[in-house]
C-alpha cells in the first residue's frame, strides 16, 4: 500500500472505530508514517479475496482491542501461505537450457501467486478430492478408461483382477468387494496365500488368482441382501 491507500484504509478504520481516529495533526501524520511503514508490502485488495478492509473489519468485529498494523499484517501472511500451499510450479515456457531465464520465469510465477495476482495452479487437486460429475458420466458412457484390446493384453499379469471382472460380467458376486475372513485381505485386494506352520503361525504371503471359499459366500451373502433390499421397495 502507499500512503494514499494507508490513509483510505485509517480512515475506514476510524469510522468503525473511533478509538483509532487521531485529532491531533502531528499524531495523525506519525500514525500514518507508522502504518505506512509495516504494510508497505501488503496490497490494500488482490483480484483474488485479498482485502485489507475484510481484514480490519473482522478484527474490529470479534476483538475489544482497536487495530494495529499486526492485525492485518497477520492475515495477509496467513492468506501468502495458504496460497502458495496450494501451488504446484507449472513447467516455465522458456529454453529449459537457460537457467537464469528459468529460475526468473519460477520465481516470477510464485510472486504473482503469492501476492494475488494470479491463481495457484493446483495440478494435486487432481489425484485428490471428489470426481468431477461430468467425468463420472463420460466414464459411465464409454465402460471403462481401459480400451478392451488392452485389458485383455493385461489379463495374464493380473489374474486377480481378470478373474473378478469376468465375474462381475457374468453376474456373479464380487469376491474383492468384501473382506476376506480367511487371509484377512482388505476390500479390493487379492486374496494371499495363508498357511498354518507348526508353529501356529501364518506363513506365506503370495497372492491368490482365485478368491477363498468363504469370500466367496460372504461376497454371495452380500449381493444377495442388496437385492432383497432393492426388492422390497418395488413389492410395497
Amino acid at each position: 500500500m502507499d500512503r494514499r491507500e494507508v490513509a483510505a484504509l485509517l480512515a475506514y478504520i476510524g469510522r468503525l472505530d473511533p478509538r483509532t481516529i487521531r485529532t491531533d495533526q502531528g499524531e495523525a501524520r506519525d500514525q500514518l508514517a507508522q502504518w505506512h511503514e509495516l504494510l508497505g508490502d501488503v496490497p490494500m485488495a488482490t483480484p483474488h479475496g485479498w482485502d485489507a478492509r475484510v481484514a480490519a473489519l473482522q478484527h474490529i468485529r470479534i476483538s475489544p482491542y482497536p487495530v494495529l498494523p499486526a492485525d492485518i499484517a497477520r492475515p495477509w501472511e496467513s492468506y501468502r501461505r495458504d496460497r502458495l500451499g496450494r501451488h504446484t510450479d507449472p513447467t516455465p515456457s522458456v529454453d529449459p537450457d537457460d537457467q537464469a531465464a528459468w529460475t526468473a520465469e519460477l520465481i516470477g510465477t510464485r510472486r504473482a501467486v503469492a501476492t494475488g495476482s494470479a491463481q495457484p495452479a493446483q495440478y494435486r487437486a487432481i489425484t485428490s478430492g471428489r470426481i468431477d460429475p461430468a467425468l463420472e458420466t463420460r466414464l459411465r458412457e464409454v465402460g471403462s478408461c481401459i480400451p478392451p484390446e488392452a485389458r485383455a493384453a493385461l489379463a495374464p499379469y493380473r489374474p486377480a483382477r481378470a478373474a473378478r471382472e469376468a465375474a462381475v460380467a457374468q453376474g456373479q458376486p464380487d469376491a474383492l468387494g468384501v473382506r476376506c475372513a480367511w487371509c484377512q485381505a482388505q476390500v479390493g485386494e487379492p486374496c494371499r496365500r495363508r498357511r498354518i506352520g507348526p508353529d501356529g503361525g501364518a506363513r506365506g504371503n503370495a497372492s491368490r488368482a482365485t478368491p477363498h471359499p468363504c469370500r466367496l459366500d460372504l461376497a454371495a451373502a452380500r449381493q444377495a441382501q442388496e437385492n432383497e433390499q432393492v426388492q422390497q421397495p418395488a413389492t410395497a
